[in-house]
């Protein structure tokens, strides 16, 4: 099942359509897509797709080889062997001379490693060819500091070579909820806060079963899938998996100063931020300065991963429990503070709404930057929070409040919000978003104000969903 990536579609798209040569180098990490992107780009065009594996220069290069003729020549005769890289690319690009042909190299990372000499072959030939040739080539790999410094650093051989470099990040929320489209419209804003926008996570849910059904089957059985895959995934990327384990757990219950996630750790800041600074190029983690300020001194980290956030929140310190048979307990622990969780999640949800209203023409303040503030307020100096700030550069700035709760938003969610807006001097638009709705009252406020916009949840999801 394909589902969304238009945005990336196109771009591949665009750079086919010049019918010369191209380099393209797409990243992004594990499970997030890279390979289902570039079979539906190819599905329709001549191309060899080839995946390397963590073998020697060998058996990477036989399979190559193999790759190479059943995909351009005979795949019911022998495949020959070439005797390099340097052959078998060069046979490629000669291929290319006078039609469009595409050449896919997936886990590029792995081939590279294992032939030290493969950047520069491909160097050598760009530059032989690039003038003449019809060939488009996509590198791709899920090694995310492999490709930053040895593709794309102005150090590496490749360097100049490429025509455009593709990440691919997680599905925002309202892309993500075309993998889950059976849910009802809360159940799907959990579901996204419990696997985020990583699609081989999404893959895992079956909207046909209740989200209850999901979260024992996914989370809370050991023999999963999903059970340890932060350990996993941490394992395969990182050399020192348990310190970054340690790192990120600190994070997800609330230690989110380097200094507090230094002393819960036991690690030295300098090492802390060391590894903080490799978890954020990952996608894992996050730093965070108060939207609107381009220094701050009162830079926070959060995890960006909604699943790694939830397993490290609820899953991580009930093993023991979940492997002694006591899922139930575990569930109603989870069913109990899923509402608290979701409300960092719900904010992030409110960003994206925001951020489509902006591309649709549809938001008043032309923002240019949009993400939560805190800070301590000129007016009553006690530290204080805005959930949405976006400023533009028209002196216009919207301010924002996220309320995931049962309860309907009051007059009094305004009145604080209009408060807090006082630290700034702004042409202001005020938003109150609400899962639950608002009050009469609210409504009859709202009406009164011509900069007040009230959203639900639901007119969120009505206006873009699909």
């Amino acid at each position: 099942m394909f589902i969304g990536r238009q945005k990336e579609l196109s771009i591949l798209n665009k750079h086919y359509q010049t019918d010369t040569f191209q380099c393209i180098v797409m990243y992004g990490r594990r499970r997030i897509g890279k390979t289902s992107v570039i079979k539906e780009f190819i599905k329709d065009k001549d191309a060899v797709y080839f995946t390397g594996i963590e073998g020697n220069e060998k058996q990477n290069l036989e399979n190559f080889s193999k790759a190479v003729w059943e995909q351009t020549e005979n795949i019911y005769s022998t495949a020959p062997v070439y005797d390099s890289y340097q052959s078998a690319l060069e046979f490629i690009f000669e291929k290319a001379q006078d039609k469009r042909l595409i050449l896919c190299i997936d886990e590029y990372p792995y081939i590279a490693k294992a032939s030290k000499s493969l950047a520069s072959t491909l160097q050598f030939l760009i530059d032989k060819y690039k003038d003449t040739s019809k060939l488009y080539i996509i590198l791709c790999g899920s090694s995310m500091s492999y490709m930053e410094e040895n593709v794309l650093s102005y150090k590496a051989p490749l360097y100049g070579r490429r025509t455009a470099q593709l990440q691919i990040n997680p599905l925002n929320f309202f892309e993500s909820i075309a993998y889950i489209k059976n849910f009802s419209n809360e159940d799907k804003a959990l579901a996204y806060g419990i696997v985020g926008g990583t699609p081989q996570y999404l893959l895992q849910i079956n909207d046909k079963l209740s989200l209850e059904e999901n979260i024992k089957n996914i989370f809370l059985e050991p023999s999963s899938f999903m059970y340890e895959e932060p350990v996993n995934f941490l394992k395969q990327e990182m050399r020192e998996p348990a310190v970054y384990n340690s790192i990120i757990s600190a994070i997800a219950n609330g230690y989110t100063k380097l200094s507090e996630i230094s002393s819960k750790t036991g690690e030295q800041t300098s090492i802390c931020s060391m590894y903080i600074k490799n978890l954020i190029s990952l996608g894992i983690v996050k730093k965070e300065i108060p939207a609107g300020e381009d220094k701050s001194k009162k830079t926070t980290y959060s995890i960006t991963d909604n699943m790694f956030r939830f397993w490290y929140r609820f899953i991580q310190p009930n093993m023991s429990a979940i492997s002694k048979g006591a899922v139930e307990n575990v569930y109603k622990y989870i069913e109990q503070n899923i509402s608290k969780y979701m409300g960092s999640v719900f904010e992030n949800i409110c960003i994206d709404y925001m951020w489509q209203m902006l591309l649709m023409g549809k938001s008043e303040v032309s923002f240019n930057n949009i993400g939560r503030w805190w800070g301590t307020s000129n007016i009553t100096k006690t530290q204080i929070e805005i959930d949405v700030f976006g400023t533009d550069n028209e002196n216009r700035a919207l301010f924002g409040e996220c309320k995931w709760t049962n309860k309907k938003a009051d007059v009094d969610v305004l009145d604080n919000l209009i408060d807090k807006s006082m630290n700034f001097k702004y042409e202001k638009y005020y938003y109150i978003f609400s899962k639950s709705g608002f009050t009469d009252a609210l409504k009859n406020r709202a009406e009164k104000m011509e900069n007040v916009r009230l959203v639900t949840y639901e007119d969120m999801v009505a206006a873009l969903d699909g």
